[in-house]
């Protein structure tokens, strides 16, 4: 198999976290092929520096640690990953997250027999926090006349629709990398962005029609949740529509450029 990495960005480091964080790191554990190496991004602050001093991660796997010491934003995080590694291949790994058992041996299975594919997404199943299940993610791209070609997303299908999950995918670093990687700049839209740009730039995406990976949708505290939940600050309709569309404008230019959304 060709060597995979796997990223987890870490936000914060709390009790529950720690919980979620060994739940996530064991489906790594779990795979029947497994990937070659485990890098955990996080900041540099003294809450993670004594609790990677002390914990205990799960037998079989390699991990290493990475400090991003000045952007610890999701895509900063990424990005640091991807550069620090050495395999051809990574796949990102949210803490709340888990891989299906088979997922990576799906993904060589599809590997040896589609070369030209730049990135594999895996079928998504939505949970809430109580594990009850929500939906799927990514299954539409092999509904009849959905894409130009069923199971393979295109730039055409993106623009009129936007709900594609990059978390459990397994892309090729070289091509990650030449088209500038995560736009931190993006904020809302970063994902959605990234798939025009690469879509844009003739990547070959493809959906393996097997379950890779459970999203634990809108978990209490996590990002998006407090998006939708703090006043303070709170995503109006407006707000979010305008990154929807400041994605449609920025997936032309392959680096990051400022972009600041006005009230």
């Amino acid at each position: 198999m060709k060597d995979i990495s796997v990223i987890v960005p870490l936000h914060e480091i709390n009790e529950t976290i720690e919980e979620y964080l060994m739940k996530c790191l064991q489906s790594i554990s779990n795979q029947t092929t497994k990937p070659k190496k485990v890098y955990i991004v996080h900041s540099d602050t003294k809450e993670f520096t004594d609790f990677f001093k002390s914990w205990n991660k799960p037998d079989g796997i390699d991990v290493e640690t990475l400090v991003n010491k000045d952007k610890t934003d999701f895509c900063s995080q990424i990005n640091t990953a991807v550069e620090n590694m050495e395999t051809e291949w990574f796949s990102i790994l949210e803490v709340d997250d888990e891989y299906s058992k088979n997922w990576f041996k799906n993904v060589k299975n599809y590997m040896e027999s589609y070369e030209d594919v730049d990135i594999f997404l895996p079928l998504v199943v939505d949970v809430d926090e109580k594990q009850n299940f929500l939906g799927f993610t990514n299954e539409s791209i092999w509904a009849m006349k959905f894409s130009e070609k069923m199971g393979e997303l295109d730039n055409n299908t993106l623009l009129n629709y936007q709900n594609y999950q990059t978390s459990g995918a397994v892309i090729k670093k070289e091509s990650f990398e030449n088209i500038g990687m995560l736009k931190p700049s993006m904020k809302l839209t970063f994902i959605y962005e990234f798939l025009l740009r690469a879509t844009y730039n003739d990547f070959r995406i493809m959906t393996i029609p097997r379950i890779g990976y459970k999203h634990m949708n809108m978990r209490e505290k996590s990002l998006f949740w407090d998006y939708k939940n703090h006043p303070e600050i709170r995503i109006m309709p407006e707000e979010a529509a305008f990154w929807v569309e400041q994605a449609k404008k920025e997936y032309f230019f392959t680096y990051d450029r400022a972009v600041e959304y006005e009230n």
